[in-house]
């Protein structure tokens, strides 16, 4: 698309050096009244300012991938926690058919991949209540504490008559 003045051959019949001057830039280099080709480097400000802006984009960036991966840490733990505290669950409800009588209660049960279990039950004659935590063993100790539950689940289970 021509400029205003310009004709369409291109700059060799420019008329005057100045309209030249205006079409290339201070960073090309002019030989007559054409431009010849792109100077060579970069000068300290402007890679300094390059390199601010950059540190400035990617800080944010680095901050959000961060929380991102946590955030999915926490989730699996929760998900693969609550899958094996219905597991457990179901267990149990099984185990009730045919041993009701039987205790279910367990401390800090090795469920797989660093996972643990606590079951607690009332031992109630006909109507038993059943909690079942299950949690990450974040401390590699072997015992699930409180701060270590991702997952508590609770339910009653009747006597079969």
């Amino acid at each position: 698309m021509p400029i205003a003045g310009m004709t369409t051959r291109g700059p060799a019949s420019l008329s005057e050096p100045r309209m030249m001057d205006a079409m290339c830039s201070k960073r090309l280099r002019t030989r007559g009244k054409g431009c010849l080709r792109w100077a060579a480097g970069l000068t300290i400000t402007e890679a300094v300012v390059a390199s601010s802006l950059l540190l400035i984009a990617i800080v944010p960036i680095l901050k959000a991938l961060s929380a991102a991966t946590f955030t999915h840490t926490r989730l699996e733990r929760k998900t693969q926690s609550l899958a094996l505290a219905r597991g457990k669950l179901d267990e149990i409800r099984a185990r009730c058919v045919h041993h009701y009588g039987d205790s279910y209660s367990q401390s800090s049960v090795s469920l797989g991949d660093s996972y643990l279990c606590n079951v607690s039950d009332d031992r109630d004659a006909s109507l038993r209540l059943v909690t079942v935590a299950v949690g990450f063993d974040a401390n590699a100790d072997g015992v699930l504490a409180t701060e270590e539950v991702e997952v508590t689940l609770a339910t009653y289970i009747a006597r079969r008559l």
